[in-house]
């Protein structure tokens, strides 16, 4: 890491640590890094998602993984999607500390997004501590073009919710590519890497309306 991009980190670290209004409770710096920052790069070990021109970071929150991997990847462009306006000024104003302009918060949920602008024009999407896999899939889908990856993280490997996501991708156009064990610190729990990747167009029915893959998911 250069030293540019070391002067950002902390710089985003720091504007967590100072946030007025801050939707998480993971503040304190050393824990942040841990938690915020060294979970997001991990990401960086999927290919598909490091070699992205445009990524897509669903139910971003304060920005994470979005800003870490936005700081990672200056020629990739990083949008920020998430339904909850505060938590997104707080991201945009953490961006501006880092001095990041590759990426910015998107006000939206993802199955609006996907209806406008969105739709098709991420070559990786992400998403950490959204929903479940089945979940997760239908709200990727649709913004993913054709090869594009969703790279879901996530804990404890959960047979069943593996089982759901499988099923539910088979029916939007993605495939199951491999699930990585990775340890980005040395506390981290049991941190695992969903990687899907389309393989087939989407059906034109999805997204379906705003809330529905809760309500009703797929598998």
């Amino acid at each position: 890491m250069g030293e540019e991009a070391a002067g950002r980190f902390l710089a985003l670290l720091e504007a967590l640590v100072a946030e007025p209004d801050p939707p998480t409770t993971i503040r304190e710096p050393s824990e942040a890094t841990d938690s915020h920052i060294a979970d997001s790069l991990s990401g960086l070990e999927v290919a598909v998602l490091a070699d992205a021109a445009r990524l897509g970071d669903i139910g971003s929150g304060v920005g994470f993984p979005g800003l870490a991997l936005a700081l990672a990847l200056p020629a990739a462009k990083v949008d920020l999607i998430e339904s909850a306006r505060r938590k997104g000024v707080v991201a945009e104003r953490l961006a501006l500390a880092a001095g990041l302009k590759n990426c910015r918060a998107v006000n939206a949920r993802a199955e609006d997004w996907a209806r406008g602008d969105g739709f098709e024009a991420y070559g990786a999407i992400t998403a950490r501590a959204v929903a479940p896999l089945a979940v997760l899939v239908e709200y990727a889908a649709p913004l993913l073009h054709a090869g594009g990856a969703f790279v879901a993280w996530k804990g404890e490997r959960d047979a069943d919710e593996e089982a759901a996501g499988r099923l539910a991708a088979a029916l939007v156009g993605l495939e199951p590519l491999e699930v990585r064990h990775v340890v980005p610190f040395p506390e981290a729990r049991a941190r695992h890497l969903h990687v899907f990747v389309k393989t087939a167009p989407t059906p034109e029915r999805f997204p379906r309306r705003a809330g529905m893959a809760r309500k009703r998911p797929l598998a």
